[in-house]
């Protein structure tokens, strides 16, 4: 059996990075034990749903502490992404991770301000709320996904790429669970707007995975 040399340095800036996020996800199940639990089983169950998305639905601490868990087990999701499929010369460090996050933030933060925006333009900011809060739901549930994949990669199954293809799979089925519900919920309203909805789609939620899958076949 021969032994495997890993790299500490970059093992010991993982390590807090996980830890930050772990923390955050600490914190929404302390502060917020009764909607964590019905947070926990949102692919199963929409009770979370209906319990939380009329009042406080973006703007709450309990989505706050889930949002930046997201964002920073994303970063590394797509991070470790790239250094399993990248080109072998790219410089893999904390200074790319940092850059991942950024991107990540300033897109997120865009295309929230855009859904907001649109809004006030078909003046319907109740329905478009509901469909955000939906949609941030499912996608901070996929964080959880994502930190078990990137702790089992990172410790257990080291630069396995079939377990970050199975982590692939497993966040878009949650993603695709989250829309096939948001569709059914608001069919009436998707169908009115159809031909923005579609352009919507494709600008905002289609064109974004396709970058990401071209960078980790580059």
């Amino acid at each position: 059996m021969e032994p495997i040399l890993r790299d500490s340095s970059s093992t010991d800036w993982i390590t807090i990075i996980i830890f930050s996020s772990g923390f955050f996800l600490v914190l929404a199940k302390s502060l917020f034990y009764g909607r964590f639990l019905n947070f926990i089983i949102l692919p199963f169950n929409n009770k979370y749903i209906f319990l939380y998305n009329k009042k406080d639905k973006l703007m709450n601490w309990f989505h706050i502490f889930f949002t930046v868990f997201l964002l920073l087990n994303l970063s590394l999701f797509l991070y470790i992404g790239i250094s399993l499929y990248g080109p072998e010369d790219l410089i893999r460090s904390p200074l790319l991770f940092a850059l991942i996050t950024g991107l990540l933030f300033v897109f997120l933060f865009v295309k929230i301000i855009l859904q907001l925006g649109s809004s006030a333009i078909f003046n319907s900011q109740s329905i478009i709320s509901e469909i955000i809060f939906k949609k941030i739901s499912y996608l901070n549930y996929s964080g959880l996904v994502m930190f078990l994949v990137n702790l089992l990669l990172c410790y257990v199954f080291i630069d396995s790429k079939t377990l970050y293809s199975i982590g692939i799979a497993v966040v878009l089925l949650i993603l695709t669970i989250g829309w096939v519900t948001i569709i059914k919920t608001h069919l009436k309203f998707l169908t009115s707007y159809f031909f923005y909805f579609i352009l919507y789609l494709c600008a905002l939620e289609i064109a974004p995975l396709i970058i990401i899958v071209n960078t980790l076949k580059v």
